[in-house]
């Protein structure tokens, strides 16, 4: 067997390929585009914040209107390596937050190849640690940092909840209070054996590094693990089995199914405030 049950790349790759989920992906990011717009219209930001010494280092804040308002950071996917993906396009996940008294927050974050997967891991710590230094500035409430992301943001959240804080940044270790990971990408082993690793290039020192189920830890934050109905069984298997190990070690974690929805359909309650995804975050207040 090359990877688990599967004896081919091609089978892999077939668990993993979401694109081919989508009937016109050009479709998609234009409606994700003009929903943005339309959420930057109605929910005046304060965008392209620096948050690292890097270009792509920039976040979008779109403020509660009540002062002290929970924060909510928003990571998007793209299989770690999609530039085109970017904060842009997410502009309207404050559709469905700030009715609740939040402010949401998007980031972006470089690609591989052209930075490691170290370094990503890096950038997305790095916004963490601003929005707790500077959340006073835009009304924001620093001791209620939340995290949400999708596939590969899914796991940049994960790690996010799992990040020793006082150890590695002399901040509060519960600065992150708890994470939605949608889709997430939780155990890293099966891609360099993937379509992905040319543009990854992960190291199995990175593997082990960040995969978010090697380091669970008993002080890890409490997590809400969703993921669409109509994904493919690795992607099931991704949170059936970090849920599993958030459990052994007491972390506070909960699967959640997303009924009928395909891996790109499951962040689309971000756009309203009623949908399961927003209360899986209040759940987590």
């Amino acid at each position: 067997m090359l990877y688990r049950a599967f004896a081919t790349q091609e089978a892999l790759d077939a668990q993993y390929m979401t694109s081919n989920q989508v009937a016109d992906p050009a479709a998609l990011m234009h409606l994700r585009q003009r929903d943005s717009l339309q959420a930057r219209q109605d929910f005046p930001g304060l965008l392209d914040i620096s948050y690292g010494p890097t270009r792509i280092e920039r976040l979008d804040v779109y403020p509660a209107e009540r002062p002290n308002a929970p924060m909510v950071l928003f990571i998007h996917g793209g299989y770690w390596s999609t530039p085109s993906i970017t904060k842009d396009f997410y502009a309207w996940i404050a559709r469905g937050l700030r009715p609740h008294g939040l402010t949401a927050v998007v980031l972006d974050y470089a690609s591989c190849p052209e930075v490691t997967m170290d370094e990503i891991v890096r950038q997305c710590r790095s916004a963490a640690a601003w929005l707790h230094r500077n959340a006073s500035t835009f009304g924001g409430d620093r001791d209620r940092l939340y995290v949400a992301g999708h596939s590969a943001g899914g796991h940049l959240a994960a790690l996010l909840a799992l990040t020793r804080w006082n150890r590695d940044y002399d901040l509060p270790s519960n600065l992150v209070k708890g994470a939605l990971a949608i889709s997430g990408l939780f155990d890293l082993t099966p891609f360099p054996y993937t379509w992905l690793q040319p543009k990854l290039q992960l190291r199995w020192d990175e593997v082990r590094r960040h995969s978010p189920i090697l380091h669970v830890c008993a002080d890890g934050a409490p997590m809400v693990l969703a993921y669409g109905s109509q994904e493919t069984s690795e992607f099931h298997r991704q949170a059936i089995d970090f849920h599993a190990a958030c459990q052994a070690a007491g972390v506070s974690s909960r699967v959640l199914p997303l009924e009928g929805c395909l891996h790109n359909a499951a962040i689309d309650g971000f756009i309203d405030p009623d949908s399961v995804v927003c209360k899986a975050i209040l759940s987590l207040m």
